[in-house]
Formats: C-alpha cells, structure tokens, sequence
C-alpha cells in the first residue's frame, strides 16, 4: 500500500513529512490536519488555567450546590466530587496522549476505530451535546448580565412583560451574552488561549469571595459545617450517591473525549498531563468546597439552599457588590463555554463537512444549536441538571470513551497512521468509511447504560419503571456501564476482524 511518510521526533510526537499531500484531500482542512510541530507550544501552565478556566464556572458551582440542595452535607458532597474527577481523569489523559503524539483532533482520532466517514457518529454525538452546555451557560451568562443591568436600571428592567415565561428583558441579555461569545470564537483558538491565561485567576478571586461573604453573614465556618445531612450514611445516602457519582463524572465525560482539541497544541506529553492533573481535580475540588461552603451557609441564613449563585448574588444590598460579582460570573461563564463547548463541536461539525465549514463557521452552528436546545429546562431543576441530563448524556459518551481506549491503547498500541487518517482506501477505511465494529460496539454500550433511564415521579422525562424496565438497575452506574461494556466489545469484535493492513487498498491513494 502507498504511504506518506511520517515523521517520528525523538520526543516522540509524529508529523507529516509533507503536510501538502492534503491539500486535496475531500477529508482534511486547515483545522483538521495535523498541527505542525512548530505550532505545538502550549505549556503546563496553558493546560492548568485552561482548566481553572473550564472547572471556575457556574455549572461547576451548580453541581455541589445541587448536592447539597438534594440533602447531602457538606463531606458528603465534596467526596462524591472529589472522586468523581479523580475517576474520569483516567480516561481524559487516556485519550489526550494521541492528540499530543499525532496533533489531530478528536474527530480525525476517532476515524482510526469508527471509519474515516464513520467517525462522524461520536462526533456529531459529542457535537449535540456541547451544543447543549453551550445553550445552559449561555442562559447563565444572560442570567447575570439580566441581574446586572436591573441593578442599574432598576425594577423596570427586572419586571419587564414575561415571554415565553421570562421577561423579555432576560431574554435580550441571553442574546447579548450569545453575541459576546461568538466574537470571542472569531478570534480563533489562540485568543481562546490568550483570554484563559487572565480570565482564570480573576474567577478564582470571584468565587472566593461571594464564600467569604457568606461565611461574615454566617457567622464563620461553625453553623456551616455542623448542618446535617438529611441523608444519614445508610441506605438513603448510597441510594442517591452512585446516580450522583455518575452525574459527576458524566459533567466532564464529554472532555474525556475530545481533549485530543486542545492538547494536539502540547510542546510534549509531560506538559499536557501535569497541566492537567495540576488543573482538574485540585480546580473541581476547590470550586466544590467553595460552592459547598458558601451552599450550606444559604441554609443558615436563609432557611434553604440557594443553588444559584447568580440568584445569590441578587440577596446583597450593595449594588457594587453585586455588580463584580455577576462581571466575575460573566467571565466565568465565557471561559468555560467558549473552550469546553464550541472548540469541540467546530472540531466535529467541521468534520463532517471540511469543504464548507472551518473553525469559525462551525462554532456560529453551534451557537445556533445551543439556542434551539432551549436550555432554560435543562437546568430549571437540580434534580433534572444532575440525573437526567448529565446521567444520561454521560452513558453515551462513556461507550465511546470505551471504543477509543481500547482501539488505540490495546489494539494499536498507541501506533497510527496519521496519513491514513485522512485517506479513502486506506487501513482507516473499513468498508465505504465505516468501521461498524465501533459503531455497534457504541450502540450497545450506550443501550445497556441508559436503555433504563427512569426518573422520580415528577421529576423528570423518563417513566418510573424505566425506558426499558429490566434494565433499570443498570441506568444508576450509566458512565461505569457505558464505558465498560464499550471497551469489552469492541475489543471482542475487532478479534474477529482481519488485519486492516491486508484488506486496504492497495492502489495509490485518491485523497
């Protein structure tokens, strides 16, 4: 078979040895190949604010505030976090190792186990998703600029005529905030990494500080810390803490995919994985004590928890007070959509079409998603946010997570060829593009992870008993069940399957 010969550095990181050969490929852009070894230059230190960016926001908030607005305490919710992100940190430097080894993005490593056409189900996938987290912090985002601007303007602003049951002043915030966003996507992927460099720390700062007010009002860390669960540590805690364990790990599963985005701009593996080691669950585990902290006071002072902590910031009198608050929220807020939730689908959207969308074409589909999502009732409810929507999404994505580990650690042995990723009729095409090992491989993992979807009663959209009643146990361990029977399966199909090198094409490549 005809190859482009690759180039394996002494570090280990490989590049086209001309990187033209793809200037006409049907199946590569500008954003889609290789990333060029003099362009790979982000440090520890851009891989750690990239996810103090990320982890500082609201969302993050949102998910220790919805424990303990479910009934945890404080050491109840903060150990569920905590373990959580040491979990999923796992398969996110699993999968982060072949962006920095072959600078290819998500999508591209994808094809390798789905099908160079094929790869195009997880990332649409992983797209609609992020299309989702985009819509819910963009919400947020209009959520602080509408408190911030009622300050100021006052209750003639705040009590503007409802549409669509918000006023419609709410609603022009949202949309001033979505414009914001898709300027900062404009700019590229190196203003997004200029803008996290500063943004956070400052978020850092904001987070801290709406604790400490708490904790003055509170009367210290003593009435806090001494609320009791309502849950005890019997059979009401564990009933709740495996679907909230797999909430937690589902909030950062999408990540765990598509890391290969950003860390493709790695000067070298060391960098990437201390960065984010440094960054992901020392950042998640502060912003979760924060946000515990500054929870468990709300019920002090206020009779029950206050999750929101835009809707918290409303309780001060000081209107200076409120007003950096909901600043330090808005940065907060774009830090962590515009890199957690556009790079990845622009990556993906763009993959499927590279001859009409790039980066930036890409990330304005996105923000057009995200808006028809209508995230408003994805987060109208902590137990909607937690169970539904991030157990059931994480199921998915974990069967894909599966396919991908097993395929390039087990299989491969971390060994690919990068030409080949973008060629049809080469090892990464399968049968027309599609490698249907990976896709049922998917299929069945995502079934067996969420085909039991239930909810309470009232409580979300799934019935009582389930989607599919006999595997109704299976939905509280999703992200657990999605990931291993992913990885089992498609190790056991591609068993089966003859060697890729002996069924491509051995013509010259038509790119």
């Amino acid at each position: 078979m005809a190859t482009t010969e690759q180039t394996v550095h002494p570090d280990g990181r490989v590049e086209l040895a001309d990187p033209d050969v793809l200037a006409d490929s049907a199946y590569a852009n500008a954003e889609l190949a290789p990333t060029r070894l003099p362009e790979r230059t982000w440090t520890t230190y851009n891989y750690a604010a990239l996810w103090m960016g990320m982890a500082h926001n609201i969302p993050s908030y949102l998910l220790a505030s919805g424990l303990v607005a479910i009934g945890m305490n404080w050491l109840q919710a903060f150990f569920t976090i905590t373990l959580g992100n040491l979990i999923v940190l796992v398969p996110l430097l699993l999968n982060s190792h072949a962006g920095t080894k072959y600078g290819i993005p998500f999508p591209v490593f994808a094809r390798a186990f789905y099908g160079v056409r094929g790869a195009n189900f997880p990332a649409l996938l992983r797209a609609f998703i992020a299309c989702g987290w985009f819509g819910i912090q963009t919400w947020i985002g209009g959520q602080a600029i509408y408190v911030i601007v009622g300050e100021l303007a006052g209750t003639g602003w705040i009590e503007a005529s409802a549409i669509g049951g918000h006023p419609w002043t709410m609603w022009l915030s949202f949309l001033f905030f979505w414009v914001l966003q898709m300027v900062l996507i404009f700019r590229g992927i190196e203003g997004l990494r200029r803008f996290e460099n500063w943004a956070a720390p400052l978020v850092t700062v904001a987070f801290v500080a709406l604790m400490v007010a708490i904790l003055v009002k509170a009367g210290g860390f003593g009435p806090i810390l001494s609320q009791p669960s309502k849950l005890g540590w019997d059979a009401d805690f564990w009933k709740i803490f495996a679907p909230s364990l797999m909430g937690m790990i589902a909030f950062w599963a999408t990540l765990s995919l598509n890391m290969p985005d950003f860390t493709r701009f790695g000067k070298g593996q060391r960098a990437q994985v201390w960065g984010q080691i440094i960054g992901l669950p020392t950042t998640m585990s502060f912003i979760a004590l924060v946000s515990i902290i500054t929870t468990s006071g709300t019920v002090v002072l206020y009779g029950s928890a206050i999750w929101d902590p835009v809707e918290l910031t409303r309780r001060f009198e000081n209107p200076v007070i409120v007003t950096i608050g909901l600043v330090m929220a808005i940065l907060a807020t774009m830090s962590c959509n515009v890199a957690a939730n556009v790079v990845s689908p622009s990556y993906d959207f763009a993959n499927a079409l590279p001859r009409w969308l790039n980066f930036r074409t890409a990330g304005l589909l996105t923000g057009v998603i995200g808006i028809l999502i209508q995230p408003w009732r994805l987060i109208s409810d902590p137990s909607i946010y937690i169970f539904v929507w991030l157990s059931f999404y994480g199921g998915l994505l974990a069967s894909v997570a599966g396919v991908l580990i097993a395929g390039y650690w087990v299989i491969d042995r971390t060994n690919l060829n990068l030409a080949d990723l973008y060629r049809p009729g080469g090892r990464y095409w399968y049968a027309a593009g599609w490698n249907w090992r990976g896709v049922v491989a998917t299929l069945l993992g995502s079934l067996l992870a969420v085909g039991g979807a239930y909810s309470n009663p009232g409580a979300g959209p799934f019935p009582e008993n389930g989607l599919i009643p006999f595997l109704k146990p299976l939905y509280d361990y999703s992200w657990a069940v999605g990931l291993a029977v992913g990885f089992i399966a498609y190790f056991v199909l591609t068993l089966t399957a003859p060697s890729r090198r002996s069924t491509a094409t051995h013509a010259a490549p038509s790119y």
